[in-house]
């Protein structure tokens, strides 16, 4: 509504200056000495002062104009909740992804600017999309046995339904993120979901091992969208001096499915059968897909389309014929070709830039040692002397995934302190801004936390080799150890998957997209490979070979890194033309480091108060 009209709140006590033309939908005001238009849009009136030298400064965004002698009254908007007062909003009509107009939380010109409190609303909500891939993944586990017996097959076969599961995961991934650069993120979510509802409702439905595989195989593809994208959207909206403790918020949905997947598979596949729990993954996604619809805006930049030149027309030039028509539409179809085929293959090319290999090789071994300890749990406790039911060996996966979460509580904050720690000891920091501000290398976060990572959770994986066949007498050691390996692996996935996204700022869901598809891929092959390991060779020294195998090269690659990684990492900047902030070395004074380490407290005080 246009300022200076009357509405339910009654006059706005403006007065029009009648020898002024005024355009549809504007109204001349004039508030003390200042004159100037009001414009009315579908989200708010905007004013253009028009103070003689100042045109086009606003003099409010979200208020009307009134006149001194009128009591002011603020029209409070719903999106006021979400936004910054300097955040602009972008209208309905114009918000992109599909039915982005029905989002409660709006799209932002600049995401970075949303309050601290809608941050942290749409990472939980992205967290807890991420758990439904995990969560198809550990359902199934409990209720492996009851499956081989109605679908008359084998236990190695029964692993498929894990296992291709998770190379679904690895490679669909790949072409979630790169549709996720042009189409958005909301997009892709939104397909993605609904995908994922109808593959498990499929599922749930199959009358045979061959058809169970295949519906497992396009669930898990649709799922694994958020694996990909949705690191993407904590870079979209979180600075990287925040950005480790979003992330290990985002983390927590992956393990919370680890959590409660395997407690909730052994409950319902004890109580209903194995069906039962592909129909909870089906209302799940529902869920999901109804959360993302209207609490998820758009957050990926809007990337404004250069203006093509104008060519003048050409009197001389040959008119189109039916030879060039044909190589045009021959070219657009190659082009779309190319486009859905081949370019989310591209992704895998970053492999060839040490910082991502060395990177996507930490946390896929950890990875593949994860799903090397599930299947030796459910194939444990399965079997003497233990012959636990399924509802007792979902129980058994607590621990782990205990540990899991208390690693991404305390292992994000403990990410941005190193850090923070790390820029302050060498200097870094950007003079241009008062008072200069540090600067992040996605290297610093490779500290303390990696080394007793790197370490932690294949020493752990082998105590449990060598406590699991024990008896309900020594139970609590490889509990123990099990509850040590998911802090450690989880200390690796978090920092990997954070500096994946500082290593290619441009490209965050490409390198998220990278790392999924090689760690996933390495944990089906553990998957298939467990268990007739574990016939071959025994649980304890396949434990044996798999820790020190981990405990080696991941040892290894956090020392190239700590030793090469800024050699590599400006490299690789230079190469993708990644648009760095130049870094200024210097030495400061106790008192200076304190003085920035104090500024740097307030600004975390100042942010704590704007979330209140």
């Amino acid at each position: 509504m246009a300022v200076g009209s009357s509405d339910e709140n009654g006059p706005s006590g403006s007065v029009a200056k009648p020898d002024r033309p005024s355009s549809p939908g504007q109204e001349e005001f004039e508030v003390g000495s200042h004159t100037g238009t009001s414009i009315s849009t579908d989200e708010e009136a905007v004013i253009v002062d028009d103070v003689p030298g100042q045109g086009g400064i606003g003099l409010s965004h979200r208020e009307n104009v009134l006149s001194p002698t009128q009591p002011t009254q603020t029209r409070s908007r719903r999106s006021s909740s979400f936004v910054r007062p300097n955040n602009p909003i972008v209208p309905r009509s114009q918000r992109r992804g599909l039915f982005g107009r029905f989002t409660i939380i709006p799209e932002v010109e600049t995401p970075l600017e949303y309050k601290r409190g809608t941050k942290w609303t749409i990472t939980a909500v992205v967290a807890l999309a991420a758990a439904g891939a995990p969560m198809g993944s550990g359902i199934f586990l409990p209720a492996l046995p009851d499956l081989a017996k109605e679908l008359n097959a084998t236990t190695t076969i029964t692993n498929l339904t894990v296992a291709m599961y998770m190379l679904a995961m690895s490679i669909f991934p790949l072409w979630w993120s790169s549709f996720s650069e042009t189409l958005g993120r909301r997009t892709i979510y939104i397909i993605s979901f609904t995908m994922f509802v109808v593959f498990s409702a499929l599922s749930a439905i199959s009358v045979n091992i061959s058809m169970l595989i295949v519906m497992r195989i396009l669930g898990g593809g649709a799922s694994a969208s958020v694996q990909a994208v949705g690191a993407g959207t904590i870079a979209d909206i979180w600075e990287p001096a925040e950005r480790g403790r979003a992330m290990g918020l985002f983390y927590l949905g992956p393990l919370i499915g680890p959590l409660i997947s395997p407690l909730t598979g052994g409950s319902l596949s004890g109580a209903f059968g194995w069906r039962s729990t592909m129909w909870f993954l089906t209302i799940y996604g529902g869920v999901m897909l109804l959360m993302i619809f209207f609490c998820l805006p758009e957050t990926l930049a809007n990337k404004k389309p250069a203006t093509a030149p104008i060519s003048s027309p050409n009197p001389t030039a040959n008119p189109l014929t039916r030879v060039t028509t044909t190589a045009k539409s021959i070219k657009s179809a190659a082009s779309t070709v190319k486009r859905f085929l081949w370019d989310p293959l591209t992704v895998l090319a970053y492999l060839r830039y040490p910082p991502v290999l060395i990177s996507v090789y930490s946390a896929s071994v950890a990875f593949g040692s994860l799903f090397v300890l599930n299947i030796s749990i459910q194939s444990t406790y399965s079997t003497p002397p233990y012959n636990f039911t399924s509802t007792i060996i979902g129980c058994m996966y607590l621990a782990p995934s205990l540990g899991y979460i208390t690693a991404s509580i305390v292992g994000g904050r403990w990410l941005d302190h190193i850090m923070k720690r790390e820029a302050l000891r060498a200097g870094r920091f950007d003079d241009s801004v008062n008072p200069p501000k540090l600067i992040y290398l996605p290297e610093d976060r490779m500290g303390e936390n990696m080394w007793l990572a790197a370490s932690l959770y294949p020493l752990s994986l082998i105590v449990y080799g060598f406590t699991a066949s024990q008896g309900l007498k020594y139970i609590a050691a490889p509990a123990i150890a099990t509850f040590l390996f998911g802090v450690g692996s989880m200390l690796v996935f978090g920092a990997v998957t954070t500096m994946l996204t500082e290593f290619m700022p441009q490209r965050s869901s490409s390198g998220v997209a990278v790392n999924n598809f090689v760690r996933n891929f390495v944990s089906c092959v553990g998957a298939i490979l467990a268990q007739p390991l574990i016939d071959a060779m025994g649980n304890r020294w396949l434990c044996l070979m798999v820790g020190l195998f981990a405990w080696i090269t991941g040892n290894g690659a956090i020392f190239l890194l700590k030793r090469r990684g800024e050699k590599w990492r400006r490299e690789m900047d230079e190469a993708l033309g990644n648009n760095v902030k130049m870094v200024h070395h210097g030495q400061r004074s106790n008192e200076e480091l304190g003085q920035m380490d104090g500024d740097i407290r307030l600004e975390e005080m100042c942010d704590k108060e704007d979330k209140q």
